[in-house]
C-alpha cells in the first residue's frame, strides 16, 4: 500500500493494492513515515475500509485532531465488546465515542457534568453494554484521573447501542422508548414485578428490542402460525389482552400493524415472563 496522508505517528490514510483508501491506525504506525511512501501492514494495526466517504472524513479528522488518549479509551471499549461479549459495532464509535469521551472530560474539568434522565432504562435494556461502559469509566479513570458517575456509563452504553444499530442516536431513543413502554404496558396489566435477574426476562428484552428495531426501519415479520397463534389466545386469554394493549400503543404511535407472529412472540413472551415472577 502506498501512503497518501500521515496523521499522525498513530495512524495514515493510504491506497491499497487495489487502489481503495483504507485508514491504518495502530500503535507507531505512522512515525517517521510520509506520503507517497510504500509500505507494509505492520503485525497488529487496525485497517478500516468504508464505502461510506462522509465517515471516512469524519475518521481522519477525529484521528488528527484528538489526542490519541481518547481513542485507546475507544479501541479499548470495541476489544472487550467484540472480545468478551461477542458483540461488532461499526465504525462510527470511533467516531461518536471518541468525541463524546474528549468532550465528557473537558466538561469534567469545567465543574460540568450532566444527569441521565434515562439511566434506569439503559442499564435495564441494555444491560451488557451498560456493563463495558462502566468499564470505560475505569478506563478514563485510569488514563486522567476523571473519576464519572454512572450517567456518564449510561451516556457511553447509548453510543456503544447506537454503533451496534448502525442508526442514529434517535433511533437508540425511540428504541429505548418502544422497549420501556412495552415493559411498562406488561407489568401493569399483568400485576407483576419483574425478576430481572431470570432468564426469561433477558429473553423477553432480547426480543424486545429485536422488536423496536423491526418496528423503527418498518420490516414485516411474518410466519404462518395462525392455527398456533389461536391455541395461545385462547390458552392465555390475559396475555392476549396484555399483548392487545401493546399492539395498540405501536400501531397508535408508529402507524405499524403486528403480524399474528408477532403477536404470538409477544403472547409466548408476556406468558413466559409472568411465570417467572
Amino acid at each position: 500500500m502506498i501512503i497518501t496522508k500521515v496523521l499522525n505517528n498513530n495512524a495514515f490514510v493510504a491506497l491499497d493494492d487495489n487502489s481503495k483508501e483504507i485508514i491504518v491506525m495502530g500503535r507507531g504506525v505512522g512515525f517517521k513515515k510520509k506520503a507517497g511512501q510504500k509500505v507494509e501492514l505492520m503485525p497488529g494495526a487496525q485497517v478500516f475500509s468504508n464505502q461510506d466517504q462522509s465517515l471516512n472524513s469524519k475518521m481522519k479528522e477525529v484521528i488528527a485532531n484528538i489526542p490519541g488518549e481518547y481513542l485507546d479509551i475507544t479501541e479499548k471499549v470495541v476489544s472487550i465488546l467484540s472480545k468478551e461479549y461477542n458483540k461488532k459495532v461499526h465504525d462510527i464509535i470511533y467516531v461518536s465515542l471518541t468525541e463524546h469521551i474528549q468532550s465528557a472530560v473537558e466538561r469534567y474539568t469545567k465543574g460540568f457534568e450532566i444527569e441521565n434522565p434515562l439511566l434506569n432504562e439503559i442499564k435495564r435494556i441494555y444491560r451488557e453494554e451498560y456493563e463495558v461502559a462502566v468499564r470505560a469509566l475505569e478506563l478514563i479513570k485510569d488514563k486522567f484521573g476523571v473519576e464519572f458517575t454512572k450517567d456518564e456509563a449510561g451516556y457511553i452504553a447509548y453510543h456503544i447501542v447506537n454503533a451496534e444499530l448502525d442508526g442514529g442516536m434517535n433511533n437508540v431513543a425511540e428504541m429505548t422508548h418502544i422497549v420501556e413502554n412495552i415493559l411498562n404496558i406488561v407489568k401493569k396489566y399483568m400485576n407483576i414485578e419483574y425478576n430481572e435477574e431470570s432468564l426469561h426476562y433477558d429473553r423477553f428484552i432480547t426480543h424486545l428490542k429485536f422488536f423496536a428495531q423491526r418496528i423503527l426501519c418498518n420490516t414485516v415479520y411474518n410466519d404462518d402460525e395462525e392455527e398456533l397463534f389461536s391455541f395461545l389466545k385462547t390458552k392465555y386469554p390475559q396475555c392476549y389482552d396484555c399483548m392487545t394493549e401493546i399492539k395498540k400503543f405501536i400501531e397508535e404511535e408508529y402507524m405499524y400493524k403486528l403480524t399474528e407472529s408477532e403477536q404470538m412472540y409477544l403472547i409466548i413472551h408476556i406468558q413466559r415472563i409472568v411465570s417467572a415472577c
